[in-house]
């Protein structure tokens, strides 16, 4: 009988791997039901990483079970094996291989997090007095500069008025975490609520109704805002069907922002 030449046999056995690892990779059915629009984004990109897995294991596994067969010790045979100091061609292989999928998963990550509306840390920096004046419409802001109170009560106090400039808004300060999706920047939500984290509870204010609560109730098809804070400890807010995860940090405030597709 005629041997099938080996590389009609690697070819073959790509095929198979390559069917197996794409049909698990889509149907592993090993996350819970989508409840948000952002959950798409976050299964395709884990359904991905499923599917080469899968390959991955395919081939060690097989690799390793189909040597442990072929090549094992005959009986009787008491001789030692083959010295063998390494592969160079292989170890390159194995190594530029994982790398171009390390990186090939890191730029596809980053894109399914821009478009989450994922914020770069330190996106909102402190506004400048200048920057102050062009949102309050005014020239320039009131600077104040108080003498500290362990000094002499009469050292002066330096005052530079530019005009009535009324209330001027506390500068924002970094925001961490996932903003409104590209294309929607700029655009209220429909529902804002403040959340904060406690020991063994979470506390839900929404400043529109007056309401506090320990439970979260949002509308589908809304757009939500969570303004997440913690008040001792670092905390984790995680709802596993709309695929978002969320640290609560003190001291800081995290954002949250997405859309409920179900009930």
């Amino acid at each position: 009988m005629k041997q099938i030449p080996a590389p009609i046999l690697t070819l073959i056995a790509g095929i198979a791997i390559t069917l197996i690892s794409v049909w698990y990779g889509n149907h592993n059915d090993l996350l819970p039901v989508q409840a948000s629009v952002q959950a798409p984004m976050v299964d395709n990109l884990f359904n991905v990483m499923v599917i080469i897995a899968t390959a991955l294991f395919i081939i060690v596994q097989g690799t390793i079970i189909y040597f442990a067969i072929r090549y094992r010790r005959p009986k009787g045979d008491d001789s030692d094996g083959i010295p063998l100091e390494g592969n160079l061609q292989l170890e390159a292989f194995w190594t530029a291989i994982p790398a171009i999928i390390v990186i090939g998963l890191g730029i596809y990550s980053v894109d399914v997090y821009r478009d989450m509306g994922g914020l770069a840390v330190g996106h909102q920096a402190m506004h400048s007095p200048s920057q102050i004046s062009s949102i309050t419409g005014q020239s320039e802001p009131t600077l104040v500069a108080e003498a500290p109170s362990s000094m002499v009560s009469d050292t002066p106090m330096l005052l530079a008025d530019a005009g009535d400039m009324g209330d001027i808004p506390d500068p924002p300060v970094a925001n961490y975490g996932f903003g409104a999706a590209p294309g929607s920047e700029g655009n209220a939500p429909d529902l804002l609520v403040n959340v904060t984290g406690l020991q063994f509870a979470w506390l839900y204010n929404y400043p529109d109704g007056g309401m506090v609560t320990g439970q979260l109730h949002i509308p589908v098809d809304a757009d939500v805002q969570l303004n997440i804070e913690a008040q001792d400890v670092l905390h984790a807010f995680w709802v596993p069907a709309f695929r978002l995860k969320q640290d609560a940090i003190p001291g800081k405030t995290t954002q949250l922002r997405f859309e409920a597709n179900r009930l």
